[in-house]
């Protein structure tokens, strides 16, 4: 099983930028990304160094990836 990296909000929000969300608004710590393409996601991004993992795990399964296309995407 791969280990995720402990990783900050600015890098995760720079690989979803690589999928075409972009940072729609900020409310307290948090960043709420949209995706501009069809299925129209939201995702919310706490502004943390680091993200913690479980947190990190929820994300890349909310955008419907897997642990290794998101760790593909840390590494473009």
């Amino acid at each position: 099983m791969l280990e995720l990296p402990s990783v900050s909000s600015k890098i995760v929000i720079s690989a979803l930028k690589k999928l075409n969300y972009k940072v729609d608004h900020q409310t307290g710590s948090h960043k709420i990304l949209r995706c501009s393409e069809y299925p129209y996601r939201r995702i919310t991004i706490p502004n943390h160094d680091p993200i913690a993992k479980g947190t990190l795990r929820a994300i890349i399964r909310q955008i419907g990836l897997t642990k290794e296309e998101f760790l593909n995407l840390l590494e473009k």
